[in-house]
């Protein structure tokens, strides 16, 4: 009893089965990748010597339409071959074969259809749907939209300044008239198309496709803000207070907030940190807001350079040249591809395909590089630690180097004085 068994393979959408999927009891196993030579060996192969049985995995893999695939089951069964197929969970009769035929057929059509979207996708090709604000759809790829490409760009150089979500959102409403959603500007600020790259629905990155609206290095400090924010409680990432979501109260452990009080009739203000949710009775009284801001910048001027120093950082000048290296390796690769396709030694097909997952691996790396931290951190702490720097800063400003190195600031009370004890974020 003579056990063979086939598979069809869409290199484009799906990988081969393992050699061991059938199991030990098989014969000889066929495999088509992308074609139908094996099929028709297999066919010869039952002229001479017919099988007993033939597994499949579907019946739409003995054919590309469903008068290939009935002529073949035909061919087959005139041969007394038993075909088993290991997706079927009734056994093939008359009843239920016009439903396998409809079935055939709409597995075929959808196949199609993602085998298009595939090799749209090996090609580079933008998806289907509308271009991104600030593109336009050409015949293969997004191209700048210049009526409206200067509003994502300022909206993106907002962001990188105050480091506040909702802060751009607002600031869009108001200098372009132009009003989106906080779930919105934050798709912009994640999307690869603005960055020079496309994202398909499988989630895989081609880099470089076309002109993109923010560099390498401003996408690089939009993912390191976005992933500083998701520490903050929420909606103080967009707070105008510099402190604010950083201070705790080290004897309640409540976190504080920043409140105004403006006496009657006066139009100066008067800015405090009250614990939110205090337990104690009597609550822990408020602290004035601007002495308890020059003790941080005390502090961090005191504490921060011997903090970065003790730290253990690794080079990350050859990590980065190792990473880039491994980039221009495989951009090399890609160059030398049209040659192989002239010399015969891969097919057009082929060269795509291999073209494809360099690209895909490309920005894999493109992203590790991105999330490293920068190079020279030390240099960086030595400027913030200076007294001078911190003179001329807006809140906003302040803001944005708080949350650079603090990760929380705890308020302790020593009778009539406060002390902060600063925790870093390293």
């Amino acid at each position: 009893m003579k056990i063979i068994a086939y598979s069809y393979t869409e290199p484009l959408l799906e990988t081969a089965p393992a050699p061991e999927f059938w199991g030990q009891e098989v014969d000889r196993t066929y495999q088509d990748l992308g074609g139908r030579q094996q099929l028709q060996q297999l066919l010869q192969d039952c002229e001479t010597e017919p099988a007993k049985y033939l597994l499949i995995q579907r019946f739409e893999e003995l054919g590309d339409t469903v008068q290939e695939v009935c002529s073949h089951l035909a061919q087959l069964e005139s041969l007394g071959i038993e075909i088993i197929v290991q997706a079927e969970t009734e056994p093939r009769n008359r009843k239920n074969l016009l439903q396998i035929l409809v079935e055939i057929q709409r597995s075929q059509h959808s196949r199609k259809i993602r085998k298009g979207h595939a090799t749209n996708r090996i090609k580079a090709r933008i998806p289907p749907g509308k271009a991104p604000y600030g593109y336009r759809r050409s015949k293969d790829r997004y191209t700048i939209d210049k009526s409206t490409a200067p509003t994502v760009k300022d909206f993106f150089e907002h962001f990188l300044i105050y480091g506040s979500l909702r802060g751009s959102v607002r600031y869009l409403a108001k200098k372009y008239n132009k009003k989106i959603s906080v779930s919105t500007g934050r798709r912009w600020l994640t999307n690869p198309t603005y960055r020079g790259d496309l994202e398909y629905h499988n989630g895989q990155v081609i880099s470089n496709t076309h002109i993109p609206i923010i560099s390498r290095e401003e996408a690089a400090q939009v993912d390191r803000l976005l992933r500083r924010n998701r520490s903050l409680p929420p909606r103080t990432a967009s707070a105008p207070r510099s402190l604010a979501g950083l201070a705790i109260c080290a004897e309640c452990r409540s976190p504080m907030t920043v409140t105004k009080v403006t006496p009657y009739r006066k139009d100066k203000e008067y800015l405090y940190l009250r614990p939110i949710n205090c337990p104690n009775q009597p609550k822990c009284s408020g602290l004035d807001y601007d002495e308890i801001l020059q003790l941080t910048i005390a502090g961090i001027c005191r504490d921060l350079p011997d903090a970065v120093a003790g730290l253990q950082i690794p080079d990350m000048n050859s990590i980065k040249g190792g990473i880039m290296g491994a980039i221009a390796f495989k951009e090399q690769i890609i160059d030398r591809l049209p040659a192989l396709i002239e010399n015969g030694i891969l097919d057009t097909e082929t060269a795509d395909l291999r073209a494809y997952k360099l690209r895909t691996e490309i920005a894999e790396m493109q992203s590790k590089l991105a999330q490293l931290p920068p190079v020279n951190l030390r240099e960086i702490a030595q400027t913030v630690s200076l007294p001078q720097f911190w003179l001329d800063l807006s809140e906003s400003e302040r803001r944005f180097y708080f949350r650079e190195f603090i990760d929380r600031i705890e308020i302790v009370r020593e009778n009539s004085q406060v002390k902060l004890q600063i925790i870093f974020i390293f």
